[in-house]
């Protein structure tokens, strides 16, 4: 049994701790808002934040989060900074397929939470490994943007 924090609450799953964060949370928790997309750490599709850092829950087994803190995009809308980032998403239409937008959202709160006005490279720095195969990412830019003026 490994006891996690998951959103700020404990939750005890029983599962092998070498069982990467992703499949624990989709398949053990049935908490599908993190996605799958290339198993790699690649693509950015399954960002989780650990302890607020952006990490990629597709290659990180449940061990390392042990005493951490996980937290989902379940939880952005309950966030001042990801609701801000959530409203500029929609404000913007960035999703068009919308499977990589969790990933995307969950990097560009980290960024927002460390870097409350963030230039054009911030952006793209913090993002890059986050890929959008819409191409949507002139959006994802103006959207941090204007989730910067909003938390400002």
């Amino acid at each position: 049994m490994v006891t996690l924090n998951i959103n700020g609450r404990d939750t005890q799953v029983d599962i092998d701790p070498s069982t990467p964060i992703l499949w624990t949370l989709r398949d053990s928790l049935q908490m599908t808002g993190t996605k799958f997309g290339c198993g790699a750490a690649l693509c950015g599709a399954c960002t989780v934040h650990l302890n607020g850092q952006p990490i990629r829950s597709c290659v990180t087994p449940i061990s390392a989060a042990v005493g951490q803190k996980i937290t989902t995009i379940e939880a952005m809308a309950a966030d001042t900074v990801g609701k801000a980032v959530q409203d500029a998403w929609v404000k913007n239409d960035v999703p068009q397929c919308g499977y990589c937008q969790s990933g995307q959202v969950m990097s560009a709160t980290a960024l927002l939470k460390v870097n409350k006005a963030p230039s054009d490279k911030d952006i793209d720095e913090a993002m890059s490994g986050n890929i959008c195969r819409c191409g949507t990412y002139q959006r994802i830019r103006a959207a941090i943007k204007d989730a910067s003026k909003a938390l400002a």
